[in-house]
């Protein structure tokens, strides 16, 4: 059996290859893919080669977004069969280090994460037209789920855990910077859990116009109207929790500015070491919050898809074939047109419904 792959060997170097599949082994299911989202993550490989300190040090297959359909499994696979529709878990966790022993499990020593350059060999990614992952991986979904919107799992599960990490938001003043796929989706988990109002900042006005489709109280391109969110610094600070998700430096001063004293900043964006004007995060007694990654949140995410309390589709701006992946990654990387652009795959019977 053939499969083609979406594969990076380097800076600007993708190349959509045609390569065997072995069938799954016992514990194994063979998935035909459906759709699979292009992360941020996947285009600083890309476009830079990497992500900080980690590089593209080997062939890497991208990916880490995903759904599909069960083409086969391995022999002692039980309650998954062929046809069944699935979200892909790209994060494999030993389940034995001291990170795991204690329920932290985004926190693995020897986490296997789908798509990433951090360990040497490379994690294979999950932009094929078929893939074998572990049996665990999977969350059997109906059959007439939405496998597109189904494939926002994983990025909507980080910003459950995000929004794990924040705390109680009923009734909570929620400031948003960068209107991205991420900030989009701590967006709704806000507003999903009670928030009573939450403004959105970006540089684009495409991406604040999904912002308001999905639900923000108000939105402010800072690009156009610089001042506009210098009411909010009045009387130290007007909401209770920010989710800064830009890691701009610029962005940072502003939410600390916005935020109330003994506010929550949860630091979601990551680029490198950014100043943060600590002065001013002391004087306000401002909690920083970080988060990585989730674990039990996938399946809350599936479910939330699933079951409609959270639409994930108006982020997802375009479908792309896999022999347009090159297309779709330049779509992907322009923020004044795109938020999350989706690779369709070849395989008919993934394909044929959601």
């Amino acid at each position: 059996m053939k499969t083609r792959v979406c594969r990076l060997y380097g800076q600007n170097d993708l190349r959509i290859e045609t390569e065997d599949i072995a069938a799954p082994g016992a514990d194994e299911v063979l998935i035909g893919i459906a759709a699979g989202g292009i992360c941020g993550s996947d285009m600083h490989y890309l476009s830079d080669g990497g992500i900080g300190t980690i590089r593209v040090r080997e062939p890497i297959i991208l990916g880490h977004e995903a759904s599909g359909r069960v083409l086969a499994t391995g022999d002692d696979v039980a309650g998954l069969s062929a046809d069944d529709a699935v979200a892909i878990n790209p994060s494999r966790p030993c389940g034995h280090c001291t990170y795991c022993a204690k329920g932290l499990r985004m926190h693995c020593l020897n986490m296997r994460f789908s798509g990433s350059a951090m360990l040497m060999p490379h994690q294979q990614g999950l932009f094929r037209d078929r893939v074998i992952v572990d049996a665990k991986q999977c969350s059997k979904l109906p059959q007439s789920a939405d496998l597109g919107a189904v494939a926002c799992a994983e990025p909507l599960a980080v910003c459950l855990h995000a929004g794990k990490m924040a705390g109680d938001m009923a009734g909570k003043r929620v400031l948003v910077t960068g209107a991205g796929p991420i900030g989009l989706l701590c967006l709704a988990v806000a507003l999903r859990t009670g928030a009573s109002d939450v403004v959105v900042t970006d540089l684009h006005d495409a991406t604040l116009s999904v912002a308001t489709e999905m639900g923000a109280t108000g939105v402010i391109n800072v690009a156009k109207a610089p001042t506009e969110m210098e009411r909010y610094f009045e009387e130290k600070g007007h909401f209770d929790i920010a989710f800064e998700c830009s890691a701009a430096a610029p962005a940072i001063k502003t939410a600390i500015a916005a935020l109330r004293p003994r506010g929550i900043l949860v630091q979601v964006g990551v680029a490198g070491d950014t100043p943060m004007p600590v002065n001013a995060m002391v004087a306000k007694e401002i909690r920083v919050q970080g988060t990585h990654r989730f674990d039990e949140e996938f399946a809350q995410a599936v479910d939330a898809i699933v079951t409609g309390r959270i639409n994930v589709t108006p982020i997802i701006t375009k479908r792309y074939p896999l022999e347009q992946a090159q297309e779709a990654f330049r779509m992907a990387s322009d923020r004044s047109r795109a938020v999350k652009v989706h690779l369709t795959f070849d395989d008919s019977h993934a394909a044929s419904r959601g």
